[in-house]
């Protein structure tokens, strides 16, 4: 046979086994391999988990340019306009001042005179309004959309300083009598105000006032003039305000060109004060005006052609991929930018990114702006374009992390949105490692996301069935979004084994989750697979597998703390009685039972569990399923052999329920037959001599067990040699000759292919550890059965073969099972003991 042979480094005296690192699972040749063989960390596993919603971020990722970069360019061509007019116009104001006003005083004509003060008034308040337009375009994306009369076009073009100071006479918003305030909702059902009011109405079906108690005036809050809240739900008046700026600029246009005309023609002056120089400052002061409202009235068209005849915030926000609700988000970006460009250097919105953005909306007091920052988070990590790079930028921010673990904890209806969507976040960035470990480590982050928990399944019986009204379905749906994020975070975080110590030290978390998996008959044979409560019993049994494959000294406290719980075994038990709709719920229901018995008491009490060993049972040798896609039934038969092994008590229990032939039947099936032999050997082993009658009845596997030998490779001949040592030793001399006889293998013929067997693994392998062992013992209990065939040993060369087997033994083959790298139930003879006992039956012959 051509197998390959693990590579063997001897230096300093010591052997040190390089064990292969592709152990795949195969369900068909043994189970989940995961128990029975030694298994190296898989290092790449966390790196790439949840790949399906985060890009790997290999060098190969193809680049992706941010949309927001046509809004940051728009925002400097605009100030660059806005500049160039405010540049020009206060020029014209010095030039009328120093040079018109201050020279020219006496001789300007009254014509000239009033011509230039109304257009140095008329710009004056243009550039006021202008100075001040940004800051009221800010304010009211929050204030102004809030009270349902946002306009557009209206904020670019009206006047700041009128509109807050009105707005200030107005009162509160917050004063408006309800009847108004209802109106406006149905008048405007695209704001934020409404989609506010619906939200916090699906979750409680009534209004719950804020908890957050403010301390300070706002600018849309102070009441200058009571009892003028009526004035602010007009359309009109940003309408009036919106032409207003346009009919300034084009007045100090016509203003202008009509006196540059009239001194063009010269008539227009009186002749005493006709000079040259007079003329010339004024027709470079009219110039100057006109051509500072050209630009203003350019810097509009610009603006009107590129918003909403060309529709750029439209275009971005599809580029985005947000909602029509989320187009506030790229509005109030692009007047950040473009603040940032006119204040500042013109080049300083080009800094600027949506996601920096909105993590400075995070950090803010107000819920408006952490609500639009929360969602733009969430949507950016949730696109596959995006999510990479938004959550890098997240990753490496603690503060960012820290204020998405905050919200987290608020409990007002009203927040329930920023809740949700900062769960969200946190949940596609708990996919990888690094960020998981960073979100793990911050104080108090498991607590709040433990507080996403809330099973709302209180009042349901003992057995978990769902009570059929509709206030427990309405407080199921209320939670269901949080209760699947929470646990989605919880699953990612303990795929890292730092992380489960964290989460079973959280006080109170393991009980909320294994109290989702509670399930009932009911449930599992009247719901489907997107029903809220299968889907949060997948999660909650994946957590817990998670928890219990936990290494080392954690795992063992983890997995002392699950079984301690009472309703862990029974909800399982549960699912494997009523699950047959759900295979994959039974299969992780079966794996953590298997994690479960790495602990000796956790061994006993789940086999006293009534019903949970005859459920294993029936799934087993269940034939409903295909047996080539019987994966829960193989891992059942994984589950029975492990609690089998060294436990008397469920030695007893299993062969109680009478399926002794079915047992040895299924070693023909090619897919139950590896763990059915596994069962039995553990039944040979350790049922007690109490039991000897009944597994009389497994001698009838010996033909079976004879040809697995003889023509099998890997797992299936190393559980075969187990159970033949076993099998065996229940049979007389006698019995064992007509075996021999009926199968047509002699015992030459098996010695020498132990022989081989030994041959070909000259060293310990870790797919089949045991193999080397098996071998031996049944070539002792050969030997000690027949003295005949220590010659036949002899002869063919047993004794140097266990020589050079000698030398390369290993802990490897020290036990039965495996927790990854670390060895579990040792084996109460070691093998270097095994081999010397073969040596001295070689050397002895008795």
């Amino acid at each position: 046979m051509d197998h390959p042979r693990p590579q063997l480094r001897i230096g300093d005296g010591s052997v040190r086994l390089q064990i292969d690192t592709k152990l795949s699972k195969n369900w068909g040749s043994g189970g989940t391999d995961n128990i029975f063989e030694a298994q190296t960390p898989a290092i790449d596993s966390l790196e790439n988990r949840d790949s399906s919603n985060v890009d790997s971020g290999s060098t190969s990722r193809p680049t992706v340019h941010a949309p927001e970069k046509k809004l940051t360019l728009f925002a400097l061509q605009l100030a660059v306009l806005q500049k160039m007019a405010t540049g020009l116009g206060a020029l014209g104001s010095i030039w009328a001042t120093v040079v018109l006003l201050g020279g020219y005083a006496i001789k300007l004509t009254r014509t000239d005179f009033w011509f230039i003060t109304i257009i140095l008034l008329i710009e004056g308040a243009r550039i006021f309004s202008r100075s001040h337009e940004l800051e009221w375009q800010l304010q009211s994306t929050w204030s102004i959309a809030d009270a349902g009369i946002y306009s557009f076009r209206a904020l670019k073009l009206s006047s700041s300083f009128v509109i807050r100071a009105m707005k200030g006479m107005s009162g509160p918003i917050e004063s408006q009598s309800p009847e108004i305030k209802e109106k406006n909702n149905e008048a405007k059902p695209s704001n934020r105000l409404t989609r506010t009011v619906r939200i916090q109405k699906e979750m409680n079906n009534e209004e719950r006032p804020s908890n957050r108690l403010t301390r300070t005036w706002t600018s849309s809050e102070v009441p200058l003039l009571p009892y003028a809240g009526w004035f602010f739900l007009s359309r009109n008046i940003s309408k009036l305000f919106y032409w207003l700026q346009w009919l300034s600029a084009l007045a100090c246009i016509s203003l202008s060109v009509v006196r540059l005309v009239q001194l063009r023609h010269g008539d227009a002056i009186e002749r005493s004060s006709d000079t040259k120089n007079e003329r010339s400052a004024l027709i470079v002061f009219y110039g100057l005006a006109t051509a500072e409202a050209f630009l203003s009235l350019l810097e509009k068209v610009y603006w009107e052609w590129t918003i909403f005849y060309h529709k750029l915030l439209e275009e971005v926000n599809e580029d985005c991929a947000f909602g029509s609700s989320d187009r506030i988000s790229i509005e109030r970006f692009f007047y950040n930018a473009y603040s940032k460009c006119v204040d500042g250097s013109i080049f300083d919105g080009l800094k600027l990114d949506l996601v920096s953005f909105a993590t400075e909306l995070l950090a803010s007091d107000s819920s408006d702006e952490q609500r639009i920052g929360a969602r733009i988070l969430q949507k950016f990590s949730t696109n596959p374009r995006f999510a990479h790079d938004t959550l890098q930028k997240i990753g490496t921010s603690t503060s960012v992390i820290e204020r998405l673990v905050e919200m987290l904890n608020w409990k007002n209806p009203q927040e329930a949105d920023i809740r949700l969507a900062a769960a969200e976040i946190l949940s596609k960035l708990a996919g990888k490692k690094q960020n998981s470990l960073r979100v793990a480590g911050i104080p108090g982050a498991l607590e709040s996301i433990s507080s996403l928990l809330n099973n709302q399944r209180s009042s349901y019986g003992a057995s978990g069935e769902t009570l059929e009204s509709e206030s427990v379905n309405s407080r199921e749906n209320e939670f269901s979004a949080f209760n699947q994020l929470g646990l989605s975070i919880l699953k990612k975080l303990a795929s890292d084994h730092d992380n489960c110590e964290k989460i079973g030290n959280t006080r109170g978390l393991l009980p909320k989750i294994i109290d989702f998996s509670r399930t009932g008959e009911r449930l599992l044979r009247n719901s489907h697979d997107k029903d809220s409560r299968i889907m949060a019993a997948k999660k909650s049994l994946q957590v817990l597998k998670l928890l219990a494959r936990t290494s080392g000294t954690a795992g063992k406290h983890l997995r002392q703390d699950i079984v301690e719980i009472v309703f862990t075994v029974t909800n399982i038990r549960e699912i494997l009685k009523y699950g047959e709709k759900y295979p994959i719920l039974q299969t992780l229901g079966i794996e953590i039972l298997i994690s479960l018995t790495f602990e000796v008491e956790a061994t006993e009490r789940i086999g006293s569990t009534g019903g949970i060993i005859k459920e294993l049972l029936r799934i087993f040798f269940q034939e409903q399923i295909p047996r080539d896609q019987n994966l829960v039934g193989v891992a059942a038969g994984e589950a029975i052999a492990k609690l089998a092994l060294k436990c008397d008590r469920n030695c007893c229990r299993i062969l109680n329920q009478g399926v002794l032939t079915k047992l040895v039947e299924a070693l023909e099936d090619p897919v139950l037959r590896i763990n059915s032999a596994r069962i039995l050997r553990n039944l040979c082993t350790y049922a007690g001599e109490d039991c000897f009658v009944e597994l009389k009845g497994v001698s009838a596997a010996a033909p079976t067990v004879l040809m697995g030998i003889m023509l099998a490779e890997n797992k299936l001949q190393e559980v075969m040699l187990g159970l033949a040592t076993q099998v065996f030793r229940l049979m007389d001399p006698q019995e064992a000759s007509i075996t021999f006889d009926q199968t047509g293998i002699n015992e030459a013929k098996l010695s020498k292919k132990l022989l081989e067997i030994l041959k070909v693994y000259q060293y310990p392998s870790a797919k089949v550890p045991r193999m080397r062992r098996f071998a031996i013992e049944l070539a002792i209990w050969m030997m000690e059965n027949n003295k005949a065939t220590v010659q036949t040993f002899r002869a063919m060369g047993m004794k140097e073969e266990l020589q050079i087997l000698a030398e390369t033994t290993s802990e490897i083959e020290s036990f039965d099972i495996f927790d990854g790298t670390v060895g579990l139930s040792r084996h109460s003879t070691a093998i270097h003991v095994l081999v010397d006992n073969a040596l001295e039956l070689l050397a002895d012959g008795s």
